[in-house]
């Protein structure tokens, strides 16, 4: 198949639809039918009709009368069914169903029924038909208070509302809505064989894990100690509170620590790969004066000029060294050697540092010793 230029999203306007159409701008797709509950039917029509590609995402599964899951669901597609035969073209369609096509009832139902159509359609116009049977996904632009555990919670904490556990062993299984998308993406390459599609992986918790984790997030800015969220359902989840914040919490404040020697300001703190923070110190002074026995940690001088000073505390070797902001050079602190920072330069000093632990009051491993004795 080749490259699709014409592009029709049903259910544009919904969460799907809106990061779907987003990724596929990024990707140079120009010509992007976005079809709504608002499109007329002249001009749902005249789209299928020089369709290259269709995603139908759109669909009903909310409704406030039951009924309407046979007519938002099977009976819209059924309709998109007839017109794309109409329309006298093999168009591929990549259709958004739900595990919940397997189960008894009416949202399920409509849902298999539209599957039906669809793979019926492939059938006998030999378009390639994409299934993908999706569940509780979530991510940025997901509507809260409606149909995600994950949208409400993100977007209540974020608030500082109260969310409601009612039983917190309950599982839930997820797909981030990223993960979606590129499932989607790949189906324009058309190298994917017709039939049901992994649309993702699916992360299994509970509802009280969920709970506790966007919880966490907003603790966060106040001890300082993100959680693990480089990676996984934890990097999903987060990217999607941050998404939920609204403009006046964009920025916070964090504790600064100042003395005659300038200001130390603690930023950002991780389970187990350290803290950040950095320090300034003003024209002629000295900080540090001290050594680690285990902790190590990095030096950058963002702005001015410092000289470290190093003495082996056994052997009493000593070393010296310049750096200056706009130098990028990293400067590390080595266990059994005692260390201070000057600032050699006639304006403040300014230096980003990494540690490789959060500091324990109880345990600091920070003994006092000067570099010059």
């Amino acid at each position: 198949m080749s490259t699709p230029q014409r592009i029709v999203i049903t259910g544009a306007a919904g969460f799907m639809g809106r990061n779907l159409s987003l990724r596929l701008r990024e990707l140079g797709h120009a010509e992007i039918v976005a079809v709504t509950r608002e499109t007329p039917a002249q001009a749902l029509q005249q789209a299928l009709a020089s369709a290259d590609f269709v995603f139908h995402l759109a669909g009903v599964n909310r409704p406030q009368d039951p009924a309407e899951f046979a007519s938002g669901n099977a009976g819209f597609t059924a309709r998109l069914c007839e017109l794309l035969v109409a329309s006298g073209r093999r168009t591929p369609v990549a259709f958004a169903s739900s595990t919940q096509a397997a189960l008894d009832n009416a949202y399920g139902a409509s849902k298999r029924e539209a599957e039906e159509a669809l793979l019926a359609y492939g059938h006998d116009s030999g378009a390639a038909v994409y299934v993908l049977r999706l569940t509780n996904v979530f991510g940025k632009w997901a509507r809260p208070n409606y149909n995600s555990a994950v949208a409400t919670f993100c977007h209540n904490v974020a608030r500082g509302l109260p969310i409601t556990v009612n039983d917190p062993a309950a599982p839930l299984k997820l797909l981030y809505i990223d993960d979606v998308v590129d499932a989607l993406v790949r189906l324009l390459e058309g190298t994917t064989p017709a039939g049901r599609v992994e649309p993702g992986p699916v992360y299994d918790t509970t509802v009280g894990e969920l709970a506790q984790t966007v919880r966490g997030f907003a603790d966060s800015r106040g001890s300082l100690m993100t959680d693990r969220v480089g990676t996984g359902l934890t990097r999903a989840l987060y990217s999607t509170y941050v998404s939920c914040l609204p403009p006046e919490s964009f920025a916070y404040e964090v504790p600064r620590h100042g003395d005659a020697r300038g200001v130390f300001v603690e930023m950002l703190k991780t389970p187990d790969c350290g803290q950040f923070s950095y320090f300034t110190a003003h024209p002629g002074v000295t900080r540090g004066g001290h050594y680690h026995h285990s902790k190590t940690e990095k030096f950058l001088v963002i702005k001015g000029t410092a000289r470290f000073g190093f003495r082996h505390v056994d052997t009493q070797q000593t070393h010296e060294l310049v750096t200056r902001g706009g130098e990028v050079r990293i400067v590390e602190t080595v266990p059994g050697w005692t260390h201070d920072i000057t600032n050699i330069g006639d304006e403040e000093l300014i230096v980003m540092l990494w540690a490789n632990e959060v500091f324990d009051r109880a345990r600091p491993d920070t003994i006092a010793m000067k570099v010059q004795p």
